[in-house]
């Protein structure tokens, strides 16, 4: 029955989906704006909507009630079983997912991607010569004479105005990608990590447009000699000042989002960024709120998501722990609500108002769901100012100590396939070894719990130095674990590349850090969506009827008795900021019910566990993980020490490597394996030539090999770049987050 339920929404999706973007097609032709919409409006004209009503029905409501089936389905497949999805062979669609352009300003694009890519290109130049087309049809040196102006000048307007409204088909999709607990980008399989990079590219796209719109027409008005009407905000219709300001508001976040600026001065371009709101504001001042509808949805659904997020934000967690490794590195451990679920290499963004107030900061969660019902885990490498300081309070903190954390998220992967091959090797160097922790902490929890087959391990991690060895004693909890591991076959190699030796005379220790809590403090639990779809779907069905409701009220008694749905006497201005104030109300008074009743909820089933004492000591003499310091010397600990190998003053060289040359022989013998390569170590590899990833792709190109890269862009086009000559490979690329 469930599953019939999934399949009745996917194609009730479809077909909403096939007809919104139909309007988009249809919108620039004047059977659109000449036919179908006059008649839209003479027959859902009202004194209660108006004609914003219509715009809402055709533009907002398809989107709202896509995110809305969204909710119900992945509340419906989240209880699915988790083990037969992860083990299941590759789909038909794999190979889409191949890079299909490896250089290049857009960075790694699939080919899925590409053709998406291509159709909405398509659909711009396709509105851009049918605007142009429509518009320049009427333009004749008569009714140019009748406007007082020439033939190019008037072409020059109409030229304005279409660049803003195809600007407008970039607007209304950009900020779909950076809804983070968004149902819809989940309902097509994608994340709003993954998803940053169409943002940027619309992002550019809405600038480069609106920019050249506002540009178009102030050459008009110069040659015209109108510069004055710059300065004119119009009661009715469009309001030149409002555009300005949106502009420019605009092009303060789009000169500080280029790479060059956004990595030297990242800060600059964070706060920047902030003056989305007010481009918004003053973009609906611009054009009106009723045509604002056509760009609303996308808006909308983000507002909800950043106002969930907000009131999470506010409330600090329960941190229980803290490890302080001797490599100047810290793993968090938070209490958590048993009822909150995620994914391996999932992540969340984390604040320290002892630090700073306003920096929010994403780590990889290590932890495992399963495994660890109660807590959840970060690790943080001290590698910049603010992760300095705080190793340096955790450093000098005492046992019962208070440290105030407020915590967003988790945010991660609907789903890991990493399961289904048979072999994992796993690279990493430095802090880069944080996501295959969970990783290996979900390989853990399904061999010593499950029957599922699991993968065979080889974790090839590479450090500066010997202390950072101290990075391995987190491949399991603070707690322990009581799994059987013995279905795990794991093979750890550990390089130490700027020492030869082992220090002897090094006394650093690990060092285990309970701290105390505030009563006010809550354990980390979900905000609606992610693990509450059916809540979130709620909240964006219940704020949007209350929003109607309330429009409909302000304009059934106040507007339509004053403008009788004329548009021409009450100001667009008045009613753009009314429109705008009751969304935003609709939006506060439904997400903050939803909250706080979950918030209720969630205190009746804690209010046990409030009632249990923190420890200030370790729970156990016999533990691994005792109060007592560590010796770096038992590192790794007692269930790795077999399986791991520490080697001094050599790069990894994975070519000559003896359990690589089995691994390939493996590779050649069997199909569905898994590669995973991380950050700046292969791209060591690469600079130094220790290793020919070509020839080992060739070597495997057989074997349907999986890889998976993660790391700073460069390096994922190096490395694209060197696969795309091996002819025939199945090659997957897709990015995992991991702490900087």
């Amino acid at each position: 029955m469930s599953w019939n339920i999934q399949q009745a929404i996917k194609l009730l999706v479809l077909l909403i989906l096939m007809g919104y973007f139909m309007i988009w097609i249809m919108m620039p032709t004047n059977t659109f704006y000449l036919h179908w919409l006059p008649h839209l409006y003479a027959k859902l004209n009202s004194t209660y909507l108006g004609q914003q009503g219509s715009n809402i029905l055709i533009y907002t409501f398809p989107v709202l009630f896509i995110a809305t089936l969204g909710c119900i389905f992945l509340h419906l497949v989240k209880y699915a079983n988790v083990h037969d999805e992860r083990t299941s062979k590759g789909t038909r669609f794999d190979s889409w997912s191949r890079p299909a352009i490896m250089k290049g300003p857009l960075g790694i694009v699939s080919w899925i991607e590409l053709c998406f890519l291509f159709m909405f290109t398509a659909l711009l130049i396709w509105s851009i010569s049918s605007y142009t087309h429509g518009m320049f049809k009427t333009i004749t040196r008569q009714s140019a004479a009748m406007m007082g102006v020439k033939v190019w000048q008037a072409k020059l307007q109409n030229v304005a105005l279409m660049l803003g409204l195809v600007g407008n088909i970039c607007l209304a999709f950009l900020f779909f990608p950076v809804t983070r607990g968004s149902s819809i980008l989940r309902l097509f399989g994608l994340t709003s990590e993954s998803s940053v990079k169409y943002h940027i590219w619309l992002g550019h796209a809405v600038m480069a447009l609106f920019t050249a719109h506002g540009l178009c027409f102030i050459i008009f008005w110069a040659d015209t000699h109108q510069l004055s009407i710059m300065l004119e905000w119009n009661k009715v219709g469009i309001s030149i000042v409002a555009g300005e300001v949106s502009l420019l508001a605009g092009i303060a976040m789009w000169m500080t989002s280029f790479p060059r600026i956004r990595r030297k001065l990242f800060e600059l371009f964070f706060y920047t960024h902030h003056l989305y709101i007010i481009f918004v504001v003053f973009f609906v001042f611009h054009v009106g709120f009723t045509y604002s509808c056509i760009t609303l949805p996308g808006f909308y659904l983000f507002l909800i998501d950043r106002y969930l997020r907000f009131l999470q934000s506010q409330q600090c967690v329960c941190l229980v722990s803290a490890r302080v490794l001797p490599c100047q590195a810290v793993e968090l451990n938070f209490s958590k609500s048993p009822g909150l679920w995620y994914n391996p290499t999932s992540s969340v963004f984390i604040n320290v108002p002892s630090i700073s107030k306003l920096q929010w900061h994403p780590f990889t969660v290590t932890s495992n769901s399963n495994m660890e019902p109660e807590k959840l885990s970060i690790v943080i490498k001290s590698e910049g100012k603010w992760s300095q300081k705080l190793f340096e309070k955790l450093s000098s903190t005492t046992p019962g100590h208070h440290l105030q954390v407020s915590l967003e998220g988790p945010y991660g992967p609907s789903s890991t396939q990493f399961l289904r091959h048979d072999m994992l090797v796993m690279v990493s160097g430095g802090s880069g070894i944080t996501p295959f922790i969970s990783i290996i902490r979900e390989l853990i929890y399904i061999a010593g719990s499950t029957g599922c087959k699991i993968p065979k391990v080889l974790l090839v991690a590479a450090f500066k130095k010997s202390t950072d060895l101290a990075m391995l004693e987190l491949l399991l909890p603070l707690s322990g674990t009581n799994y059987n591991m013995s279905r795990l076959q794991i093979q750890i190699e550990a390089y130490v590349t700027r020492e030869t030796e082992p220090l002897k005379d090094n006394q650093k220790f690990l060092k285990t850090l309970w701290l105390k809590p505030n009563a006010s403090e809550r354990p980390v639990s979900a905000v609606l969506g992610q693990n509450n779809w059916l809540w979130l779907g709620a909240v964006i069905t219940s704020s949007f009827i209350m929003f109607l409701l309330l429009i409909a009220i302000l304009n059934h008694y106040y507007i339509y008795p004053i403008d009788h749905n004329t548009g021409m006497i009450y100001s667009y201005s008045e009613r753009a900021a009314l429109s705008m104030l009751l969304l935003c109300v609709s939006i506060a008074v439904t997400a903050s019910a939803a909250f706080v009743w979950n918030k209720k909820q969630k205190a009746k089933v804690q209010i046990q566990n409030n009632d249990i004492p923190t420890p200030m000591t370790s729970p156990g003499t016999g533990s691994w993980f005792n109060n007592a310091d560590i010796e770096l010397e038992s590192l790794p600990f007692q269930t790795f020490t077999r399986a791991t190998q520490v080697h001094y003053g050599v790069r990894p060289n994975l070519k000559s490597m003896l359990s690589l040359n089995s691994l390939l022989l493996l590779l050649l013998a069997k199909k569905h394996k898994y590669i995973i390569l991380m950050n700046y170590l292969i791209f060591s590899f690469l600079k130094h030539r220790d290793i020919c990833f070509a020839e080992i792709v060739t070597e495997c190109e057989e074997s349907n090999v999986g890889v998976i890269v993660s790391g700073r862009r460069r390096m994922k086009q190096e490395i694209a770049t060197i696969c795309s000559s091996c002819v025939g490979t199945n090659l997957h690329f897709e990015s995992i987050s991991f702490s900087w």
